[in-house]
């Protein structure tokens, strides 16, 4: 069974990993550069994917994944298509510290958002519910393009969301998965189905 459009398997790839990322910096929607081991980590997803039968790219708009789905596009023979809809779950005023400097700035909001990750509004930002939403969207305009294959590029926690709705997952399962920067997952919706390549 497809899920609608037709999706007979679809992968996602993280970015590789960034700048911030080596020094525990929220990233949100903010950006910051790839790492020469997150350039590798591109370069190994796209060895992973030569041999899957990928028939469209789609990118979060930010650079870290840009970058990324670039190096993937390019090694497939396709082109990158950037989808709004892609981007981090909006981390609000959280972006850009490290875990010390959001206590000091949103004292025990932290705290917080442990007792409800699903529902808890980053300051300004969004939530994973909010987000959720949003895949749901993103998901559904991927399918009116007609691709039944597509690799789609984009972040750790908006990968949680896509995983929730490709592969049938309650919230609670899908907050529990993670994504590293050097795993591409092949989803078979209709078997619900998450697959490690």
């Amino acid at each position: 069974m497809a899920l609608e459009g037709g999706f007979t398997a679809v992968y996602l790839a993280r970015h590789g990993q960034t700048l911030w990322n080596t020094q525990g910096r929220r990233q949100g929607q903010l950006d910051s550069p790839l790492t020469t081991l997150g350039v590798e980590q591109v370069r190994r997803n796209a060895g992973l994917l030569s041999v899957e039968p990928v028939d469209a790219v789609f990118s979060s708009p930010l650079g870290r994944a840009r970058a990324s789905a670039q190096v993937l596009g390019a090694s497939l023979g396709l082109p990158v298509v950037v989808l709004e809809g892609l981007g981090e779950v909006d981390h609000g005023g959280f972006a850009g510290l490290t875990s010390a400097q959001i206590e000091a700035a949103y004292p025990r909001q932290l705290a917080v958002r442990e007792r409800d990750k699903y529902r808890f509004r980053f300051p300004g930002g969004e939530s994973y519910a909010d987000a959720d939403l949003r895949v749901r969207r993103v998901l559904a305009a991927i399918a009116r393009t007609g691709a039944r294959r597509p690799l789609l590029v984009s972040h750790e926690m908006l990968g949680r969301m896509l995983l929730k709705n490709l592969a049938g997952l309650s919230s609670e399962d899908a907050l529990r998965l993670g994504h590293p920067w050097d795993v591409v997952y092949r989803v078979v919706p209709g078997q619900s189905r998450i697959e490690r390549l």
